[in-house]
Protein backbone atom coordinates (compact mmCIF):
# COMPACT_ATOMS: atom_id res chain seq x y z
CA UNK A 1 0.00 0.00 0.00
CA UNK A 2 2.98 2.25 0.97
CA UNK A 3 4.49 2.16 -2.45
CA UNK A 4 1.28 2.25 -4.70
CA UNK A 5 0.40 6.04 -3.19
CA UNK A 6 2.48 7.77 -4.57
CA UNK A 7 2.28 5.82 -8.30
CA UNK A 8 -1.32 6.63 -7.79
CA UNK A 9 -0.36 10.37 -7.48
CA UNK A 10 1.76 10.31 -10.20
CA UNK A 11 -1.25 9.17 -12.39
CA UNK A 12 -3.49 11.70 -10.78
CA UNK A 13 -1.59 14.70 -11.87
CA UNK A 14 -0.71 13.17 -15.16
CA UNK A 15 -4.49 13.42 -15.91
CA UNK A 16 -4.86 16.66 -14.38
CA UNK A 17 -2.25 17.78 -16.90
CA UNK A 18 -4.01 16.54 -19.65
CA UNK A 19 -6.99 17.92 -19.06
CA UNK A 20 -5.89 21.08 -18.69
CA UNK A 21 -3.88 20.82 -21.84
CA UNK A 22 -7.05 19.96 -23.68
CA UNK A 23 -9.14 22.86 -21.66
CA UNK A 24 -6.17 25.23 -22.95
CA UNK A 25 -6.12 24.02 -26.72
CA UNK A 26 -9.97 24.21 -27.02
CA UNK A 27 -10.46 27.15 -25.05
CA UNK A 28 -11.71 30.61 -27.29
CA UNK A 29 -8.61 32.93 -28.07
CA UNK A 30 -8.73 36.72 -28.98
CA UNK A 31 -9.01 37.00 -32.82
CA UNK A 32 -5.48 38.76 -34.23
CA UNK A 33 -6.73 42.26 -36.26
CA UNK A 34 -5.28 45.23 -37.62
CA UNK A 35 -6.53 47.99 -35.86
CA UNK A 36 -6.27 51.70 -36.32
CA UNK A 37 -7.54 55.11 -34.59
CA UNK A 38 -9.59 57.82 -35.72
CA UNK A 39 -7.84 60.81 -35.86
CA UNK A 40 -8.82 64.53 -36.45
CA UNK A 41 -6.40 67.21 -38.47
CA UNK A 42 -6.53 67.84 -41.78
CA UNK A 43 -8.33 66.59 -44.67
CA UNK A 44 -7.97 66.56 -48.70
CA UNK A 45 -10.01 65.43 -51.52
CA UNK A 46 -8.67 65.17 -54.14
CA UNK A 47 -8.51 63.51 -58.06
CA UNK A 48 -5.47 61.20 -59.11
CA UNK A 49 -4.26 61.40 -62.44
CA UNK A 50 -1.40 60.98 -64.61
CA UNK A 51 -0.69 63.62 -67.08
CA UNK A 52 2.44 64.24 -69.06
CA UNK A 53 4.20 67.40 -69.78
CA UNK A 54 4.38 69.44 -73.13
CA UNK A 55 5.79 73.03 -74.10
CA UNK A 56 3.01 75.66 -74.04
CA UNK A 57 4.21 77.19 -77.43
CA UNK A 58 5.35 74.50 -80.29
CA UNK A 59 6.38 75.87 -83.35
CA UNK A 60 6.09 73.63 -86.58
CA UNK A 61 8.38 74.43 -89.60
CA UNK A 62 7.29 73.30 -92.34
CA UNK A 63 8.25 72.84 -96.06
CA UNK A 64 7.86 76.23 -98.02
CA UNK A 65 7.65 74.61 -101.40
CA UNK A 66 7.83 71.10 -103.15
CA UNK A 67 11.51 70.14 -103.22
CA UNK A 68 14.40 68.10 -102.44
CA UNK A 69 14.92 67.88 -98.43
CA UNK A 70 18.78 67.95 -97.43
CA UNK A 71 19.20 65.47 -94.35
CA UNK A 72 19.11 67.50 -91.46
CA UNK A 73 21.36 65.65 -88.89
CA UNK A 74 23.94 65.30 -91.92
CA UNK A 75 27.40 66.06 -91.26
CA UNK A 76 28.24 69.77 -91.94
CA UNK A 77 28.93 71.28 -95.20
CA UNK A 78 29.59 74.59 -96.95
CA UNK A 79 25.68 75.07 -96.73
CA UNK A 80 24.36 72.34 -94.17
CA UNK A 81 24.69 72.81 -90.76
CA UNK A 82 24.29 69.35 -88.30
CA UNK A 83 20.85 69.96 -85.98
CA UNK A 84 20.02 67.70 -83.46
CA UNK A 85 16.53 67.01 -80.91
CA UNK A 86 18.06 69.89 -78.19
CA UNK A 87 19.87 72.03 -79.81
CA UNK A 88 19.74 75.72 -80.09
CA UNK A 89 18.18 78.08 -82.52
CA UNK A 90 17.95 81.75 -83.08
CA UNK A 91 14.99 83.77 -84.42
CA UNK A 92 15.48 84.20 -88.13
CA UNK A 93 19.63 83.41 -88.31
CA UNK A 94 19.58 79.45 -87.36
CA UNK A 95 18.68 77.31 -90.95
CA UNK A 96 17.11 74.68 -89.70
CA UNK A 97 16.50 73.47 -93.37
CA UNK A 98 17.78 73.33 -97.05
CA UNK A 99 15.45 72.57 -99.44
CA UNK A 100 16.62 71.75 -103.32
CA UNK A 101 14.76 71.58 -106.56
CA UNK A 102 13.03 68.39 -106.46
CA UNK A 103 14.13 66.09 -109.49
CA UNK A 104 12.03 65.35 -112.84
CA UNK A 105 9.95 62.52 -112.97
CA UNK A 106 10.17 59.45 -115.06
CA UNK A 107 8.62 58.88 -118.24
CA UNK A 108 6.68 56.24 -119.09
CA UNK A 109 6.67 54.87 -122.81
CA UNK A 110 3.29 56.05 -123.69
CA UNK A 111 4.12 59.52 -122.32
CA UNK A 112 7.89 59.24 -124.27
CA UNK A 113 5.84 58.48 -127.46
CA UNK A 114 3.34 61.05 -126.93
CA UNK A 115 5.86 63.74 -126.29
CA UNK A 116 7.80 62.59 -129.53
CA UNK A 117 5.36 62.89 -131.54
CA UNK A 118 4.40 66.41 -130.01
CA UNK A 119 8.52 67.37 -130.87
CA UNK A 120 8.17 66.53 -134.20
CA UNK A 121 4.85 68.34 -135.00
CA UNK A 122 6.56 71.19 -133.09
CA UNK A 123 9.48 70.76 -135.45
CA UNK A 124 7.36 70.90 -138.59
CA UNK A 125 5.27 74.20 -136.86
CA UNK A 126 8.64 75.71 -136.72
CA UNK A 127 9.55 75.05 -140.53
CA UNK A 128 6.74 76.61 -141.26
CA UNK A 129 6.39 79.17 -139.04
CA UNK A 130 10.15 80.18 -140.88
CA UNK A 131 8.89 79.98 -144.31
CA UNK A 132 5.61 81.85 -143.26
CA UNK A 133 8.15 84.93 -141.77
CA UNK A 134 10.12 84.59 -145.54
CA UNK A 135 7.16 85.12 -147.15
CA UNK A 136 6.06 87.65 -145.17
CA UNK A 137 9.25 89.27 -146.14
CA UNK A 138 9.10 89.05 -149.64
CA UNK A 139 5.89 91.01 -149.65
CA UNK A 140 7.07 93.44 -147.53
CA UNK A 141 9.62 94.19 -150.35
CA UNK A 142 6.85 94.19 -152.69
CA UNK A 143 5.13 96.47 -150.77
CA UNK A 144 7.73 98.47 -150.18
CA UNK A 145 8.82 99.10 -153.95
CA UNK A 146 5.34 99.96 -154.87
CA UNK A 147 4.84 102.34 -152.08
CA UNK A 148 8.06 103.78 -153.95
CA UNK A 149 6.81 103.76 -157.11
CA UNK A 150 3.76 105.31 -156.33
CA UNK A 151 5.26 108.22 -154.27
CA UNK A 152 7.46 109.15 -157.11
CA UNK A 153 4.40 109.37 -159.24
CA UNK A 154 2.45 111.56 -157.28
CA UNK A 155 5.25 114.05 -157.30
CA UNK A 156 5.09 114.41 -160.87
CA UNK A 157 1.38 114.22 -160.81
CA UNK A 158 0.90 110.77 -162.57
CA UNK A 159 -0.97 108.88 -159.73
CA UNK A 160 -3.32 110.40 -157.46
CA UNK A 161 -3.27 111.33 -153.66
CA UNK A 162 -5.74 108.04 -153.16
CA UNK A 163 -3.25 105.51 -154.87
CA UNK A 164 -0.09 106.88 -152.72
CA UNK A 165 -2.45 106.13 -149.23
CA UNK A 166 -3.42 103.07 -150.26
CA UNK A 167 0.67 101.98 -151.22
CA UNK A 168 1.48 103.35 -147.62
CA UNK A 169 -1.36 100.88 -145.61
CA UNK A 170 -0.11 98.06 -147.98
CA UNK A 171 3.15 98.62 -146.68
CA UNK A 172 1.95 98.77 -142.99
CA UNK A 173 0.55 95.92 -143.31
CA UNK A 174 3.49 94.26 -144.86
CA UNK A 175 5.58 95.06 -141.82
CA UNK A 176 2.70 94.11 -139.30
CA UNK A 177 2.37 90.56 -140.84
CA UNK A 178 6.39 90.11 -140.76
CA UNK A 179 6.05 90.99 -136.81
CA UNK A 180 3.34 88.67 -136.69
CA UNK A 181 5.11 85.97 -138.53
CA UNK A 182 8.50 86.53 -136.17
CA UNK A 183 6.27 86.24 -133.11
CA UNK A 184 4.57 82.85 -134.50
CA UNK A 185 8.24 81.79 -135.06
CA UNK A 186 9.35 82.07 -131.43
CA UNK A 187 6.76 80.69 -129.89
CA UNK A 188 7.10 77.52 -132.32
CA UNK A 189 10.56 77.69 -131.19
CA UNK A 190 9.25 77.77 -127.94
CA UNK A 191 7.19 74.99 -128.01
CA UNK A 192 9.79 72.63 -129.44
CA UNK A 193 12.43 74.00 -126.98
CA UNK A 194 9.47 72.90 -124.21
CA UNK A 195 8.95 69.96 -125.49
CA UNK A 196 12.34 68.09 -125.87
CA UNK A 197 13.18 69.30 -122.24
CA UNK A 198 10.42 67.36 -120.81
CA UNK A 199 11.99 64.10 -122.81
CA UNK A 200 15.56 65.23 -120.76
CA UNK A 201 16.09 62.09 -118.14
CA UNK A 202 15.83 63.21 -114.30
CA UNK A 203 18.93 64.36 -112.94
CA UNK A 204 19.31 63.84 -108.93
CA UNK A 205 22.62 66.32 -108.50
CA UNK A 206 22.22 70.03 -107.69
CA UNK A 207 24.90 72.84 -107.97
CA UNK A 208 24.84 73.88 -104.21
CA UNK A 209 27.24 76.51 -105.29
CA UNK A 210 24.61 78.47 -106.79
CA UNK A 211 22.97 80.61 -104.22
CA UNK A 212 20.10 81.07 -106.06
CA UNK A 213 19.58 76.86 -106.40
CA UNK A 214 18.37 76.60 -102.99
CA UNK A 215 16.24 77.55 -100.29
CA UNK A 216 17.34 78.08 -96.65
CA UNK A 217 14.26 77.90 -94.27
CA UNK A 218 15.40 79.59 -91.06
CA UNK A 219 13.76 79.30 -87.48
CA UNK A 220 10.67 81.29 -86.62
CA UNK A 221 11.74 81.27 -83.20
CA UNK A 222 14.28 81.37 -80.23
CA UNK A 223 14.33 77.88 -78.66
CA UNK A 224 15.35 74.44 -78.63
CA UNK A 225 14.62 71.50 -81.53
CA UNK A 226 11.77 69.12 -79.73
CA UNK A 227 11.60 66.77 -82.42
CA UNK A 228 12.69 66.68 -86.14
CA UNK A 229 9.67 65.12 -87.96
CA UNK A 230 11.85 64.41 -91.42
CA UNK A 231 15.13 63.78 -90.73
CA UNK A 232 16.27 62.15 -93.84
CA UNK A 233 17.30 63.24 -97.49
CA UNK A 234 13.55 63.36 -99.32
CA UNK A 235 11.38 65.16 -101.87
CA UNK A 236 8.78 66.75 -99.91
CA UNK A 237 5.42 68.65 -100.89
CA UNK A 238 4.39 72.02 -99.66
CA UNK A 239 3.31 72.07 -96.00
CA UNK A 240 5.05 68.75 -95.12
CA UNK A 241 5.91 69.09 -91.36
CA UNK A 242 9.89 69.43 -90.98
CA UNK A 243 11.16 70.18 -87.25
CA UNK A 244 9.50 71.50 -84.51
CA UNK A 245 10.79 73.72 -81.89
CA UNK A 246 9.66 75.32 -78.93
CA UNK A 247 10.99 76.78 -75.20
CA UNK A 248 11.59 73.74 -72.57
CA UNK A 249 11.39 76.19 -69.72
CA UNK A 250 7.90 77.05 -71.14
CA UNK A 251 6.00 73.72 -69.77
CA UNK A 252 2.45 73.52 -68.73
CA UNK A 253 0.38 69.66 -68.37
CA UNK A 254 -2.27 68.13 -69.46
CA UNK A 255 -3.90 65.40 -67.92
CA UNK A 256 -7.30 63.58 -69.23
CA UNK A 257 -9.80 63.24 -66.46
CA UNK A 258 -12.54 60.91 -66.29
CA UNK A 259 -15.47 62.97 -66.77
CA UNK A 260 -17.30 62.66 -63.45
CA UNK A 261 -14.14 63.88 -61.90
CA UNK A 262 -14.11 66.54 -64.34
CA UNK A 263 -17.13 68.66 -63.12
CA UNK A 264 -15.65 68.97 -59.19
CA UNK A 265 -12.39 70.50 -60.60
CA UNK A 266 -12.97 74.27 -60.98
CA UNK A 267 -10.08 76.52 -62.66
CA UNK A 268 -7.58 77.71 -60.24
CA UNK A 269 -7.44 74.61 -58.07
CA UNK A 270 -4.44 73.77 -56.35
CA UNK A 271 -2.16 71.18 -57.54
CA UNK A 272 0.45 68.59 -55.89
CA UNK A 273 2.33 67.19 -59.12
CA UNK A 274 4.55 64.23 -58.34
CA UNK A 275 6.33 60.69 -59.64
CA UNK A 276 8.34 62.57 -62.12
CA UNK A 277 11.31 61.67 -60.93
CA UNK A 278 11.94 65.27 -58.67
CA UNK A 279 10.37 66.91 -55.55
CA UNK A 280 6.96 67.44 -55.51
CA UNK A 281 5.89 70.69 -57.13
CA UNK A 282 2.99 73.03 -56.71
CA UNK A 283 0.65 73.91 -59.63
CA UNK A 284 -2.99 75.20 -60.32
CA UNK A 285 -5.68 73.85 -62.84
CA UNK A 286 -5.55 76.96 -65.52
CA UNK A 287 -8.67 75.50 -67.70
CA UNK A 288 -10.89 72.05 -67.86
CA UNK A 289 -11.99 72.12 -71.33
CA UNK A 290 -16.02 72.61 -72.28
CA UNK A 291 -16.08 69.67 -74.27
CA UNK A 292 -14.66 65.95 -73.87
CA UNK A 293 -13.88 62.46 -75.87
CA UNK A 294 -13.77 59.33 -75.85
CA UNK A 295 -10.91 56.89 -74.70
CA UNK A 296 -10.00 53.52 -74.67
CA UNK A 297 -8.81 52.50 -70.97
CA UNK A 298 -5.81 49.22 -70.93
CA UNK A 299 -8.89 47.37 -70.29
CA UNK A 300 -10.55 47.81 -73.57
CA UNK A 301 -13.31 50.03 -71.87
CA UNK A 302 -14.34 53.31 -72.85
CA UNK A 303 -14.04 55.95 -70.74
CA UNK A 304 -15.55 59.74 -71.11
CA UNK A 305 -12.67 61.73 -70.52
CA UNK A 306 -12.09 65.72 -70.44
CA UNK A 307 -8.72 67.43 -70.71
CA UNK A 308 -7.79 69.98 -68.27
CA UNK A 309 -4.56 72.50 -68.25
CA UNK A 310 -2.53 72.55 -65.08
CA UNK A 311 0.25 75.28 -64.58
CA UNK A 312 3.05 75.04 -62.45
CA UNK A 313 3.92 77.67 -60.35
CA UNK A 314 7.30 76.67 -59.10
CA UNK A 315 10.36 78.59 -60.73
CA UNK A 316 11.72 76.92 -63.81
CA UNK A 317 14.84 76.17 -62.14
CA UNK A 318 12.66 73.70 -59.80
CA UNK A 319 12.18 71.25 -62.49
CA UNK A 320 15.44 72.11 -64.84
CA UNK A 321 15.71 68.04 -65.63
CA UNK A 322 11.76 68.10 -66.68
CA UNK A 323 11.10 68.31 -70.55
CA UNK A 324 8.68 67.87 -73.53
CA UNK A 325 6.39 65.58 -73.21
CA UNK A 326 7.66 63.66 -69.64
CA UNK A 327 5.02 61.62 -67.49
CA UNK A 328 3.92 62.79 -64.22
CA UNK A 329 1.54 61.84 -61.33
CA UNK A 330 -1.38 65.01 -60.74
CA UNK A 331 -3.44 65.71 -57.61
CA UNK A 332 -6.02 68.24 -58.17
CA UNK A 333 -7.50 68.95 -54.49
CA UNK A 334 -11.19 69.52 -54.72
CA UNK A 335 -12.03 70.08 -50.99
CA UNK A 336 -9.71 70.66 -48.16
CA UNK A 337 -10.46 71.40 -44.18
CA UNK A 338 -9.20 71.35 -40.66
CA UNK A 339 -9.96 69.15 -37.64
CA UNK A 340 -11.61 66.29 -39.60
CA UNK A 341 -12.38 63.69 -37.84
CA UNK A 342 -11.26 60.42 -40.32
CA UNK A 343 -10.87 56.67 -40.03
CA UNK A 344 -8.82 54.18 -42.95
CA UNK A 345 -10.95 53.29 -45.74
CA UNK A 346 -10.66 50.22 -45.61
CA UNK A 347 -12.36 50.06 -42.00
CA UNK A 348 -15.68 50.54 -43.11
CA UNK A 349 -18.44 48.11 -44.60
CA UNK A 350 -22.35 47.86 -45.11
CA UNK A 351 -24.66 46.59 -42.74
CA UNK A 352 -28.29 46.72 -43.02
CA UNK A 353 -28.01 49.79 -45.84
CA UNK A 354 -25.75 51.70 -42.97
CA UNK A 355 -22.41 52.44 -42.74
CA UNK A 356 -20.64 50.70 -40.34
CA UNK A 357 -17.39 50.09 -38.08
CA UNK A 358 -16.28 47.14 -35.84
CA UNK A 359 -15.09 49.45 -32.80
CA UNK A 360 -12.19 47.97 -30.27
CA UNK A 361 -13.41 48.25 -26.76
CA UNK A 362 -12.01 46.34 -23.80
CA UNK A 363 -10.62 43.62 -25.77
CA UNK A 364 -13.86 42.96 -27.42
CA UNK A 365 -15.39 43.77 -31.50
CA UNK A 366 -18.14 46.44 -31.59
CA UNK A 367 -20.43 46.97 -34.22
CA UNK A 368 -20.90 50.27 -34.84
CA UNK A 369 -23.11 52.41 -37.36
CA UNK A 370 -21.37 55.64 -38.30
CA UNK A 371 -21.88 57.84 -40.86
CA UNK A 372 -19.17 59.51 -43.33
CA UNK A 373 -19.13 62.28 -45.51
CA UNK A 374 -16.49 63.30 -47.86
CA UNK A 375 -14.01 60.36 -48.73
CA UNK A 376 -10.96 58.98 -50.89
CA UNK A 377 -8.85 56.32 -52.08
CA UNK A 378 -7.02 56.17 -48.42
CA UNK A 379 -9.03 58.22 -45.78
CA UNK A 380 -13.31 58.63 -45.04
CA UNK A 381 -14.60 61.73 -42.87
CA UNK A 382 -17.12 60.41 -40.00
CA UNK A 383 -19.47 62.68 -39.04
CA UNK A 384 -20.85 60.78 -36.44
CA UNK A 385 -20.43 57.57 -34.71
CA UNK A 386 -16.91 57.81 -33.55
CA UNK A 387 -15.29 59.89 -31.05
CA UNK A 388 -11.02 60.71 -31.41
CA UNK A 389 -8.59 57.97 -30.62
CA UNK A 390 -11.13 55.61 -31.09
CA UNK A 391 -9.79 51.93 -32.34
CA UNK A 392 -11.73 50.04 -35.26
CA UNK A 393 -10.51 46.71 -36.82
CA UNK A 394 -9.12 47.78 -40.46
CA UNK A 395 -10.24 45.02 -43.53
CA UNK A 396 -12.51 43.09 -41.25
CA UNK A 397 -13.07 38.98 -42.36
CA UNK A 398 -16.33 37.22 -41.68
CA UNK A 399 -14.38 35.87 -38.95
CA UNK A 400 -15.52 39.22 -36.44
CA UNK A 401 -18.54 39.53 -35.23
CA UNK A 402 -20.19 41.66 -32.80
CA UNK A 403 -18.86 40.46 -29.21
CA UNK A 404 -15.86 38.49 -30.18
CA UNK A 405 -12.65 38.63 -28.74
CA UNK A 406 -9.66 40.32 -30.50
CA UNK A 407 -6.24 41.50 -29.67
CA UNK A 408 -4.22 43.91 -32.07
CA UNK A 409 -2.03 42.36 -33.97
CA UNK A 410 1.14 43.12 -32.28
CA UNK A 411 0.08 43.99 -29.15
Amino acid sequence: MATSLPRRVAILLALTAGVAAAVYAFWPRPLLVDVARARRGPFSVTVDEDGRTRVRHVYTVSAPVTARLLRISAPATAGNTPLHVGDHVIADQTVVAILQPAPSSFIDTRTRDELVAALSAAEAATTLAEAEVRRSQVARELAKSEHERVEALTRTQVASAKALEKAHADLGAAEAAVAIARAQLEVRRSERTGLAARMQPPTFKSNSTDPECCIAVRSPVSGRILRIVQESETVVTVGTPLIEIGDPADLEIIADLLSTDAVQVESGAPVNIEGWGGSPLNGKVARVDPAGFTKVSALGIEEQRVRSIIEISEPATAYARLGHDFRVSVRITIWSGNNILTIPTGSIFRSKNNWAVYKVENGKAKLQMVTIGRRTNQLVEVTEGLRDTDAVILHPSDRVSDGQSVTPRGA
